[in-house]
């Protein structure tokens, strides 16, 4: 009996949300051993379980992982032993989720504008440590198909480009958007490296009034809020059928005031 090709699936920015991250791959009918997932970044900060989402995803034989800018940030004090953003903007759940798994005292407590705690880098797993020193900052299927958490510079060469453009730029999203809205065709949408589909996360498609992903041109944006209170995101790439988690403030009733999104702080 011929073995049946696996899927490719992509999913959103996670922020620690591993409730909604089981829900996704449950009510999708995720295969981990056979299916792709392709896991746009952002996997740290926001919910209090970055820890469990990092097991999850190491479960996935076929991950390909994008390298989101709270990712930089986690990833900066795995290296050094400092956050530069002071585990203000949604570091809080990753501290608070890796120091539940920490012997020793378990320190977190505010101080200036971020928080002082116990937390050394030594105490990440070393599986984590890997898997955040390799994520992507970007990746191109064999379909021409781009898959990078931010953005990029349409008016430069991609491949050219610094980690700051991959992993927070937002001007190629908006500027689909607005030139979408202003009635132009996807043809005259000026790009130096020309792609069939652009799939983004990073911004927020609550900030647009929906918790659904959204697509301006060929650019589609994953991200549907899964960092705040909206809904972490599936699509099986093929189809583009999508599957959702609970809305996070539902599944998160206790910390969904302290999450934080990228989109609406930093």
């Amino acid at each position: 009996m011929k073995k049946q090709k696996g899927r490719t699936f992509i999913i959103g920015d996670l922020h620690g949300a591993y409730k909604a991250l089981i829900q996704c791959l449950k009510r999708s009918d995720f295969d981990y051993q056979n299916d792709t997932l392709i896991q746009l970044g952002d996997v740290a900060d926001g919910h209090q379980e970055v820890y469990e989402c990092v097991e999850e995803l190491l479960k996935i034989k076929n991950l390909i992982a994008i390298k989101g800018n709270h990712d930089a940030w986690l990833l900066e004090f795995i290296q050094t032993d400092f956050h530069p953003a002071s585990w203000t903007y949604g570091g809080l759940g990753t501290l608070k989720s890796y120091l539940k798994y920490k012997e020793g005292p378990k320190v977190c407590l505010p101080k200036g504008s971020g928080y002082k705690t116990s937390l050394n880098s030594s105490d990440i797993p070393p599986l984590h440590r890997h898997f955040f020193q390799n994520q992507k900052l970007y990746y191109i299927s064999d379909e021409n198909i781009c898959f990078v958490h931010g953005g990029f510079d349409r008016y430069k060469d991609f491949f050219s480009q610094t980690e700051k453009n991959y992993c927070w730029d937002r001007q190629l999203w908006t500027e689909a958007l607005s030139h979408q809205n202003d009635g132009n065709k996807e043809d005259t949408f000026e790009m130096v490296t020309q792609f069939k589909t652009i799939f983004i996360g990073h911004t927020n498609t609550l900030n647009y009034g929906t918790d659904q992903p959204m697509a301006a041109l060929n650019v589609i944006n994953m991200d549907t809020g899964a960092g705040s209170y909206g809904k972490l995101t599936i699509m099986n790439i093929d189809t583009k059928a999508i599957w959702q988690s609970d809305p996070l403030n539902e599944l998160y009733l206790q910390n969904s005031k302290e999450s934080v999104n990228a989109d609406t702080t930093y």
